[in-house]
């Protein structure tokens, strides 16, 4: 009998022990457009986006790719410049993270969700970004 309950402590001990696999996901999602919902601060209070002046625009092939900042127009194009950021998707154990590259700085978001309809990105001041796909509009 002592040796089961050892046994099977063992097993517990062993198992809680072992790292946590980060979750992946299809970064092919991430190609598109996405429009700014809503951040959430370090603090958790959160800053609400009713409607954004620009959408960002990913661009992902081969965990390589960029991102622009375009302006949507009244006839449901979108009007965009030549600026944009250099981007490389990078996994991990701890997670898969976005890391940009400009002529100015560099820096690192993980992705915390990512869906069809849905992400959120966290940077290192643990700020949450949530987006959702743009709904087009026309004026006619």
């Amino acid at each position: 009998m002592k040796n089961f309950i050892l046994s099977l402590f063992t097993v517990f001990i062993l198992t809680s022990c072992q790292e946590k696999k980060a979750e992946t996901f299809d970064v092919n999602l991430l190609n598109g457009y996405w429009e700014i919902e809503q951040v959430t601060m370090a603090d958790g209070t959160k800053k609400e986006y009713k409607m954004s002046e620009t959408v960002d625009f990913f661009e992902v092939k081969n965990d390589s790719g960029f991102r622009k900042k375009v302006k949507p127009q009244l006839d449901g194009t979108y009007l965009v410049n030549d600026s944009e950021e250099e981007i490389k998707i990078e996994k991990s154990a701890e997670g898969t993270f976005i890391s940009y590259k400009t002529d100015y700085a560099t820096w690192k978001e993980e992705i915390k969700t990512l869906t069809e309809e849905q992400l959120v990105l966290e940077n290192d001041q643990n700020l949450q970004y949530q987006y959702k796909r743009p709904i087009p509009f026309t004026v006619k």
